[in-house]
């Protein structure tokens, strides 16, 4: 049955099957390192009747991604596949164009630009559900709009997580130069914060150009053994001892651990959080964490402010599909100032 038209109603289960024209997507069989991702031409994408499927332009690349395709840490695996992952294609963020829609869908028709959430985005084609997309942002090309999702919406659910943000309130983001600390900075100083962003010494002008009041280089410079304190403290892939996060909040100082890259390889960073959520009720600072949910209402509140020029997404490098496995080694490198991003369709994107 094609799925090149909008009713899937023939279908008894409500799902629309892959036609049988092939796609190029990159996939993988195992976990490890970027060498484990190949291009390969398999079947378009099977999708449910409140799902869309999107024709892939750009998709940005984020940690996430980068945690499923190596399987660390282990804990994941419970969730994603225990030997390989479920689904062979990674990705996640994605903007492109709507091919085809299930019979439930009201929001999108064939045609119609989106961004969002899809399920395997390193494919010329990737299934979302209609909840997990909004319409593309008018000012955005595909390849800006699809380094949005993931990283702009853990950013705008964490600083959500704090409370609202008060005028002057001092922010301090660590991993302020990656893709969830740099919309962190500019979400932060739009609502009026005074921002402090830490980043490597190569990073530092990025940091100020995404609107920084101030610029710690942690390679020369303790965040937590200065005399400053923090109102709000976002941790975004750091891996401070919750004492140091501790030492650099005001008393009643909130600290929001977004993620983290150290730990051990079964839990990662998990422990760390997890002993935030534990020692919280006890202390007069509060300690939490925020793990991204993906909606559309996020989605489109942020193609509001990036239409109105408030937040903009900052590309370091962009790739062609099959240089994925070198996007995912420079990526791991740590070298990125901003988001990466695979060209899956460069005419178009």
């Amino acid at each position: 049955m094609s799925t090149s038209g909008r009713s899937v109603r023939g279908n008894p289960s409500g799902q629309a099957h892959p036609t049988e024209t092939p796609m190029q997507a990159m996939v993988q069989e195992t976990y490890g390192p970027a060498d484990v991702l190949h291009l390969a031409r398999i079947s378009r994408p099977v999708f449910g009747p409140e799902d869309v499927l999107v024709r892939v332009h750009a998709a940005g690349l984020d940690r996430g991604t980068w945690h499923v395709t190596t399987g660390l840490p282990y804990a994941l695996r419970l969730a994603y596949g225990m030997r390989a992952p479920k689904n062979p294609v990674p990705g996640l963020d994605l903007a492109g164009t709507v091919a085809a829609v299930g019979a439930a869908v009201t929001r999108f028709s064939i045609g119609d630009e989106v961004y969002g959430f899809g399920k395997g985005s390193f494919a010329e084609f990737a299934a979302a559900s209609e909840k997990k997309l909004a319409r593309k942002p008018a000012n955005l090309t595909f390849v800006q709009a699809s380094a949005v999702p993931v990283s702009a919406s853990t950013a705008l659910q964490a600083l959500r997580a704090a409370g609202p943000i008060m005028q002057g309130q001092k922010v301090l983001i660590l991993g302020a130069s990656g893709g969830v600390g740099g919309y962190a900075v500019q979400l932060a100083k739009s609502a009026g914060a005074v921002v402090t962003g830490v980043s490597s010494t190569a990073k530092m002008d990025l940091v100020r150009f995404l609107g920084a009041d101030h610029v710690i280089d942690y390679t020369r410079q303790d965040f937590a053994g200065g005399g400053d304190r923090y109102d709000l403290i976002l941790d975004i892939a750091g891996n401070p001892t919750l004492s140091r996060l501790r030492n650099a909040l005001t008393p009643s100082g909130t600290a929001v651990i977004v993620g983290g890259e150290e730990g051990g390889s079964w839990t990662g960073s998990m422990d760390r959080q997890l002993r935030a959520l534990v020692l919280s009720p006890f202390i007069s600072q509060r300690l939490t964490t925020v793990v991204g949910k993906e909606n559309a209402a996020d989605l489109e509140h942020l193609r509001v402010l990036i239409e109105a020029g408030t937040l903009r997404p900052v590309i370091d490098r962009t790739y062609t599909l099959e240089q994925t496995p070198e996007a995912m080694r420079y990526f791991e490198a740590g070298k990125a100032r901003g988001k990466i991003v695979i060209i899956v369709r460069p005419h178009s994107a």
